[in-house]
């Protein structure tokens, strides 16, 4: 069972990654590698205990994190969405300073080293 308050659900490793290295919070980072069966998602609610904490979303601005989104949204329909700009399309490639900002934005503790 896991402890933190905050979760961050994000599709792969390198977003993790580099949301990782930019956070000051204690916060779990789930990666659901891309789509979501029934049976894992459901996993996920009782594993993480999701109804219960606060549920941050954050995917790619594509066709497959759309998706992801949308599915997720119903399923834990008081989670919160971070969003990136839709220029930089993936997590992983969105710059440090975007994502520290779009963190903080939903009060989730940065390094302040990311911020410009």
């Amino acid at each position: 069972m896991v402890d933190n308050e905050k979760i961050i659900i994000v599709e792969g490793l390198s977003d993790k990654k580099q949301i990782k290295k930019i956070l000051a919070d204690e916060v779990e980072i789930i990666c659901t590698n891309g789509t979501l069966g029934v049976e894992r998602l459901e996993e996920l609610l009782i594993e993480y205990d999701l109804d219960n904490k606060d549920v941050f979303i954050l995917v790619d601005e594509d066709n497959a994190g759309h998706k992801l989104r949308k599915q997720l949204s119903k399923e834990l329909p008081h989670a919160e969405h971070i969003f990136i700009d839709k220029a930089f399309r993936e997590v992983a490639a969105t710059p440090e300073p975007e994502l520290a900002t779009a963190l903080l934005s939903r009060s989730i503790a940065v390094n302040p080293i990311f911020l410009i």
